[in-house]
């Protein structure tokens, strides 16, 4: 688990890097940052394929057409059902796990059916593995957490074990809480602190393991192409904040008030049980990233908020 035996990161090549999840907020950063490295990217699509990028794939029925995917190098898995889109009913907890656990399988499945399997998998994953850490920090060492999210990830994680028994260099990106404008928690908190109404959730002692956008697709990058990394990697900032941190970040770079704190039994009214979430503690360290030499571009959340901003106003203009 962790840094394998001592590897330099190789000469980067172009290659053939094969994306589930591409059209999502992680997916749809990481294609053009690749295709900038003149990578060769080609893209899942749960629909018959109409580009010459695009491969299709059906998770649910577990079939993926194999033609697109050969001479494939790297894959990278995102997709997967937000955790956060809706409220938490029986039937969207399902659809949560399933889309994990299925496109895991489905993707596995067809890499081991390649005339040529893949150097790597870069399997989506995230820090709920942990549970609720409160104060205490937390690594890739620690053992998984019961409750609903990390049963979903010690699944998920577990679907791709074939792979990397059939040779392929299986990597688990841990996310956390990604800062960006496009979606995500953030998404939602933007416009709100914007217009002054943001404020502390709960107590606000609570840790968030965050991390830039930018960071996250170099984390993945890096991932692709450092041999010496494998099994879980938390790809996190090293410094996780309070909300309480948050949100004085959010209103300083803002320049907006933050009186309004969201009392925790009105989160539960809203939120359903994905308050918990919201309201509980993971304080997730960044060890494998930090011991193979990764850098990041945001170590402060006042940094990532901004950078988000800058981000934003960039896509804006150039019309994306």
């Amino acid at each position: 688990m962790g840094l394998a035996s001592p590897g330099a990161v190789r000469d980067a090549w172009a290659m053939k890097i094969a994306i589930t999840g591409a059209s999502g907020l992680i997916g749809s950063a990481l294609v053009p940052h690749l295709r900038a490295q003149e990578h060769e990217v080609v893209r899942l699509v749960r629909r018959p394929a109409t580009a010459p990028d695009e491969v299709t794939w059906d998770p649910a029925a577990g079939t993926v057409d194999l033609t697109g995917l050969q001479g494939t190098e790297a894959v990278v898995h995102l997709a997967g059902a937000g955790v956060g889109d809706h409220r938490w009913t029986d039937n969207y907890k399902r659809q949560i796990l399933d889309s994990r656990v299925d496109g895991t399988r489905t993707i596995v499945t067809a890499l081991r059916k390649l005339d040529v399997a893949p150097k790597v998998l870069i399997s989506g994953s995230a820090i709920g593995w942990y549970g609720e850490t409160g104060d205490r920090r937390v690594d890739e060492t620690d053992p998984a957490d019961t409750g609903f999210l990390a049963d979903v990830v010690r699944a998920w994680e577990a679907t791709a074990d074939p792979a990397e028994q059939a040779g392929i260099r299986v990597v688990h990106a841990r996310t956390g809480l990604v800062v960006a404008k496009e979606g995500g928690a953030w998404a939602r908190m933007f416009p709100l602190f914007q217009r002054g109404l943001g404020g502390k959730l709960g107590s606000g002692r609570q840790y968030w393991s965050w991390i830039s956008l930018p960071d996250e697709v170099r984390a993945l990058d890096y991932l692709i192409t450092n041999e010496s990394v494998t099994g879980p990697v938390n790809l996190t900032a090293p410094t996780p904040a309070t909300n309480a941190e948050v949100t004085a970040a959010m209103g300083q770079v803002l320049g907006r008030p933050t009186l309004l704190p969201a009392p925790a039994f009105a989160l539960k009214a809203v939120l359903g049980e994905f308050s918990t979430e919201v309201l509980g503690s993971a304080r997730v360290i960044p060890a494998v990233l930090e011991r193979a030499g990764f850098t990041w571009g945001d170590t402060t959340i006042a940094s990532a908020i901004r950078t988000a901003l800058e981000s934003a106003k960039h896509n804006q203009r150039a019309g994306r």
